[in-house]
This record gives C-alpha cells, sequence and structure tokens, in this order.
C-alpha cells in the first residue's frame, strides 16, 4: 500500500509540474486594441513625420540655392580665366604680329630707361583688360564666399535630414508590425492609387470649392508619410496639394501652416468650407468640408476619406 501511495502521490506532483500549453502566451489582440494601439502610434508618427518633411523642405530648398550659386560661380571662373588668358597671350600676339621694333627693345636695351620705357608701353597695351581682369576678380572672390556659405547651408540641412531618416525609418517599423496585424485581423485598408474619388456637392464655392474638389478626387487613394501625390498622400500633403488648385500656397507641414495662419486664426464653432482644421496638437491636418464633414488623410493603413466632423473633433483651425 504504501508503494501504491507513493506512486500515487508522484504521479500528482507530476500533474502539478506539467505545464500548460498555451497558458504563457499572450492572448491575440483584438481588432479594437490593434487600432487603438495603431492610432496611438501614429499619433507619436505625426510630430516625427512632420519634422521630416520640414527637413526634406529645408534640405532641397538649400541644395537649390547651393547649386545655382556654384554654376554662377563655375561660369565666372571661366570668363576669369579666359580674361587671364588674354593678358598673357597680349605680349605673345605683339611679339608675332605687332611692333617686334618695339618689343625688341624690352629684350635688347642695354639701358634701364629703355626697357622701362618699353615695359609701361606693354602695361598700356594689357590696361584694359587688367582692369577687366581685376573685377571678375573681385567679383569670383564674392561668388565663392557665397558658394561656401551655401554649401555649408547645404551640408547641414543634409545632416538633419539623415537623422530625422532614421527616426522615420525606426517609426516605420513599429508602424509596419501594427499594419502587418491589421492584415491578419482583416483590417487593413491598401487603397487605390488610381482612385478617381468622388464629385465634391457641398456649399463650397470660389477658391474653397477648387480646393475641396480636388481633394474629393483623391478619396480612396492610399495614405503614406511623405506622400505628395498623385498616387499617396499625408496629411499635409493633400491638403498643401488641394490649396494649390484653389490659388494659395501653403507650406508644407502641417505646423508650419498652423504658423502661416497666424493672422488667419477662426473659431471651430464658425466653421466655413475649405478652412483647414487640425485635432489632439498640430501633427494632423484636414479640410472642412461644410455640411459637418471633413475630409483629410488619416493614418498608415488607412485613405483619403470624408469624416464626420464630431468624429474629427476640430479644436484648432484657420481660414486660407
Amino acid at each position: 500500500m504504501r508503494g501504491r501511495a507513493s506512486v500515487a502521490a508522484g504521479l500528482a506532483a507530476a500533474v502539478i509540474l506539467l505545464p500548460v500549453v498555451g497558458a504563457q502566451a499572450d492572448p491575440k489582440p483584438t481588432l479594437a486594441e490593434a487600432q487603438a494601439k495603431l492610432k496611438k502610434l501614429n499619433k507619436q508618427m505625426d510630430e516625427i513625420v512632420d519634422d521630416y518633411n520640414g527637413a526634406n523642405e529645408k534640405w532641397k530648398k538649400a541644395k537649390k540655392q547651393y547649386d545655382k550659386v556654384n554654376t554662377a560661380f563655375k561660369k565666372q571662373d571661366l570668363q576669369v580665366q579666359a580674361l587671364r588668358a588674354g593678358v598673357v597671350g597680349v605680349a605673345v600676339t605683339n611679339y608675332q604680329t605687332g611692333d617686334f621694333r618695339t618689343l625688341s627693345g624690352l629684350f635688347t636695351a642695354d639701358d634701364p630707361d629703355t626697357m622701362l620705357n618699353t615695359m609701361t608701353l606693354m602695361d598700356q597695351l594689357a590696361a584694359g583688360r587688367t582692369q577687366s581682369l581685376t573685377e571678375f576678380e573681385v567679383a569670383i572672390k564674392g561668388l565663392r564666399t557665397q558658394r561656401e556659405a551655401k554649401k555649408k547651408t547645404y551640408e547641414d540641412a543634409a545632416k538633419v535630414k539623415d537623422e530625422l531618416v532614421k527616426k522615420k525609418k525606426k517609426a516605420d517599423r513599429m508602424v509596419a508590425e501594427q499594419v502587418k496585424l491589421l492584415r491578419e485581423l482583416g483590417a487593413y485598408n491598401p487603397g487605390n492609387t488610381n482612385s478617381t474619388g468622388q464629385i465634391y456637392t457641398g456649399p463650397a464655392s470660389g477658391n474653397a470649392l477648387a480646393a475641396l474638389e480636388f481633394a474629393y478626387a483623391q478619396i480612396g487613394k492610399p495614405y503614406r508619410y511623405g506622400g505628395t501625390g498623385p498616387g499617396s498622400w499625408d496629411c499635409s500633403g493633400l491638403v498643401q496639394a488641394a490649396w494649390r488648385k484653389g490659388g494659395v500656397s501653403l507650406p508644407r507641414t502641417s505646423y508650419e501652416m498652423w504658423a502661416w495662419g497666424a493672422n488667419r486664426r477662426v473659431s471651430v464653432n464658425a466653421l466655413e468650407p475649405g478652412d483647414l482644421v487640425w485635432h489632439s496638437g498640430f501633427g494632423h491636418v484636414g479640410i472642412y468640408a461644410g455640411d459637418g464633414k471633413v475630409v483629410h488623410s488619416p493614418q498608415t493603413g488607412d485613405v483619403v476619406k470624408v469624416t464626420p466632423v464630431g468624429e474629427y473633433n476640430p479644436d484648432k483651425a484657420v481660414r486660407p
């Protein structure tokens, strides 16, 4: 009996020690949980991507300025080299085809006075070119200074861009994980880069009408960080392009748009079609379409769409 009791006790202990399969595995997130995580992540990403877009614009402008100055520098440099060669050629030309008797004195004169007189003549022959050469040398010096300054601006902006590219890649990896989860849950919308959108039939008029007609034509196209069309858009890229059609040149990023509209801000209780609207900070911007609707490009895994203003919940607005 004791033997049987010992065996039973051992089996019981073994059962207690056996791992329960799957007990330590994290439960699969629900659709609502996955979307909540993605929403939180995209809110964090808004600032990163807006900074990236801003740095990218700064870099492009700096490079354009540098290229322009550098091209002018090279052109002026070629002209200076040509003038320098021309001044040197004065002596050679006069020696070959000019008054050799005068020039020969430079080489055969026995007394210093004759030699100095001949050299004075040579100076006079080259005086016009020498003056031009001096002027060009001064211009080149100024251009060289400009080129170096623009080059530094370009290099500094490139460093900023490179650093932000690294941050964006890190954030993109995080978003990719969420996108994978949404795909598994069947909630990822890839959009259609060739979408013809919808026809705007709201109450807008004038420039706002042109902007909203463009924005509505983009409905169904995917959101993409840094997207400026035509097949995909980020929030500020869509707003900028739409209002360009409306005849207004807006900055590239949502933060810059808010700063640009410092003297154009309006109450969200008095919105009119075409107004730019923000919510929860300055990282996301859309366009109020009238009739209680906002057209915008929301976040990764979604598309350009129209959202009820109550769901969008704007807390800041600017009227272009």
